[in-house]
């Protein structure tokens, strides 16, 4: 593993991710990310000559349809069985004084 995590870069993301580290937790959080960048260097190694880059496994297609309204204005059936109605809405209960 190469040491390329510094304390100060610990330190840096503690502070940006508004954590109180102790020394262990920080010495474990150094050990963590020099093994995530190990693991990194070990994918790049990988030949990725002739495949495609992607943004999602699957395709993945827009669907977008137009915005029409198919039901309109149909106020009266709606307020029909409402137990109380005002001015064309239904009326409700106070939840506060």
């Amino acid at each position: 593993m190469a040491n390329r995590i510094s304390d100060e870069t610990i330190e840096y993301v503690g502070i940006l991710a508004k954590l109180d580290l102790s020394e262990e937790e920080r010495e474990q959080a150094k050990r963590d990310m020099g093994n995530m960048l190990d693991h990194i260097d070990k994918l790049n190694e990988l030949d990725t000559r002739g495949v495609e880059p992607m943004s999602h496994v699957f395709s993945v297609n827009n669907v977008f349809r137009r915005d029409e309204v198919v039901n309109g204005d149909d106020r009266e059936n709606m307020l029909r069985n409402a137990p109380q109605k005002k001015e064309g809405a239904y009326m409700v209960p106070k939840t506060f004084d």
